[in-house]
């Protein structure tokens, strides 16, 4: 496991941090290109105090590559959900892992297909155990 103290992220952070896991490294100017094609509009001073900030929490490194920085993840996006979810399950579940799971099922809805994925994720789980 990552040696790296787990914290929640802002919705910022973990926009940047998306955006990061998603091309495995990026400099600010592809962050702001990847922000822009979903209309968003964060000026480069902003987005260099964001990065900034991420480097300070321990998530990310950075390199010089000619004029730019290349930011790439220390903390593993699978880390990093499963952190984002118990944190979740303990502030607002009390840990009540079956009142979250209603609670994500009643509160939208969720195709055939999406009920079956879920059933045969517990399905799975339950074999597991059994062994």
């Amino acid at each position: 496991m990552q040696n790296i103290k787990p914290s929640t992220f802002t919705k910022v952070e973990l926009e940047f941090m998306q955006i990061i896991w998603d091309h495995s490294e990026a400099t600010s100017e592809d962050i702001q290109n990847a922000l822009a094609k979903k209309d968003r509009h964060i000026t480069d001073g902003g987005i260099r105090r964001i990065l900034s900030i991420l480097m300070k929490k321990g998530h990310l490194t950075r390199n010089k590559r000619g004029r730019s920085f290349l930011y790439k993840a220390i903390i593993h996006k699978e880390y990093a959900e499963k952190n984002i979810i118990h944190d979740l399950l303990d502030r607002a579940f009390s840990g009540s892992i079956p009142h979250m799971v209603s609670t994500l099922i009643n509160s939208r809805d969720i195709s055939d297909d999406e009920m079956k994925e879920v059933k045969k994720i517990i399905t799975e789980r339950e074999r597991k155990r059994q062994k």
